[in-house]
C-alpha cells in the first residue's frame, strides 16, 4: 500500500469513525448525544507521545498534521544536510512549514539527546 493510500485510508476511517458515533449518539440518551455534539477530530496532541526529529522515519513524520509525503522527505533531506537538528524552529527552514503549521507541530515533536 502506496503513503498515500495509507494517508486515505487513514482520513476514510476517521471519517467512518465519526459517522458510527453520530449514529450511535442519535440512537442513545442524551448523554451520548452530548459527547457527538463534540467535533471529532484526531487525539488532541497530549494523547500522543512526541515524535523525536533527528530519528523520525517519514511515515512518523506523516502522522503529523499538515506533514504529507512531500514535506516528510524535505523534512528528512534538511536533516541528512544539517547533520541532525539542534533546535525545533529548524522545521521553519522547510519549504511549506510556516508560523502557524509550526505552531501545531510544537507540541508534537521533541529533540533526543545530543550523542
Amino acid at each position: 500500500m502506496s503513503v498515500l493510500t495509507r494517508s486515505a485510508a487513514c482520513w476514510i476511517a476517521i471519517a467512518l469513525s465519526c459517522a458510527s458515533s453520530v449514529g450511535q449518539a442519535q440512537a442513545s440518551d442524551s448523554a451520548a448525544a452530548a459527547h457527538a455534539a463534540k467535533p471529532c477530530d484526531e487525539p488532541a496532541a497530549g494523547d500522543r507521545a512526541p515524535i523525536e526529529l533527528n530519528s523520525a522515519s517519514a511515515a512518523q513524520l506523516e502522522r503529523l498534521p499538515g506533514i504529507g509525503p512531500t514535506r516528510a522527505r524535505a523534512i528528512l533531506e534538511l536533516r541528512a544536510r544539517m547533520k541532525r537538528f539542534t533546535r525545533l524552529e529548524d522545521l521553519l527552514r522547510v519549504r511549506g512549514i510556516g508560523r502557524a503549521t509550526f505552531r501545531k507541530l510544537r507540541p508534537l515533536i521533541k529533540l533526543d539527546a545530543a550523542p
